[in-house]
């Protein structure tokens, strides 16, 4: 896990006065599980918002694979492997699984136009194979809006992986999701860094699921990165309980 897939150095976000992100740097290996991790408004979701082209970024360097983003239109950055879930799920409520699987596949070449055009029988047979690696495979031809909200977070998690992607970025995997699924979700995660060979960098309040599931942990608070290291290390830095507790 030596190689970094993605750089980041210096960077700042602000709206209006208020810096949201400020002067943070760190790498993500390729290959690792990584979590961010932080109070209610330490800026994890705008640093997510940055890398992948949401909120460009005011100061600083966000390189993925040696290619610098912060010129780049969100599309763009996701045709190159990058991609994001979010804490709100993001599926097609009027389709059934299925076809939000397929109008989730990559765009050949980049062009629209392949959205409108017939989906093959491999994008068939692998929509079909991840609705069952996520455990949707009987909900299949139900619309999405009829899922309960954690089935919808398993969907969306199925549609980003049909896009291949090379880096994952999982805003709130497990929140609203039923306390007996978390341990599913955690494995299948760990299985899509396994199988796939996708990079995971997640951001989670869960403090039991991050410190099960990512190797490493970087903490912002104010906006600003005050420690990285091992889940164990982290969880006894003084600077963290300070953050999350008052000192506590």
């Amino acid at each position: 896990m030596s190689e970094t897939i993605l750089e980041i150095r210096g960077v700042s976000k602000h709206f209006g006065g208020i810096y949201a992100n400020q002067d943070i740097s760190l790498d993500i290996p390729k290959g690792a599980i990584i979590g961010l991790i932080g109070p209610n408004g330490s800026g994890k979701s705008t640093l997510f918002g940055s890398i992948t082209g949401y909120h460009p970024i005011d100061e600083g360097s966000i390189k993925y694979e040696g290619q610098e983003l912060k010129r780049l239109r969100t599309a763009e950055i996701a045709r190159l492997g990058l991609i994001r879930t979010f804490q709100q799920t993001h599926v097609y409520d009027e389709m059934d699984c299925v076809r939000n699987m397929l109008i989730s596949r990559p765009m050949r070449g980049g062009d629209i136009r392949t959205l409108l055009h017939e989906p093959s029988a491999e994008d068939r047979d692998r929509a079909e194979d991840l609705l069952e690696f996520v455990g949707l495979a009987s909900k299949r031809h139900l619309l999405a809006g009829s899922l309960s909200f954690g089935q919808q977070k398993l969907l969306e998690f199925a549609m980003a992986l049909m896009n291949e992607p090379d880096l994952l970025l999982l805003d709130e995997p497990t929140a609203g999701i039923n306390p007996t699924l978390i341990n599913g979700l955690i494995d299948r995660l760990r299985q899509a860094n396994e199988r796939f060979g996708v990079t995971l960098f997640v951001i989670e309040h869960n403090m039991r699921v991050m410190m099960n599931l990512a190797q490493e942990i970087h903490v912002l608070a104010g906006g600003k990165l005050i420690a990285s290291g091992k889940p164990k290390d982290i969880q006894n830095d003084p600077r963290v309980i300070e953050a999350y507790l008052g000192g506590s």
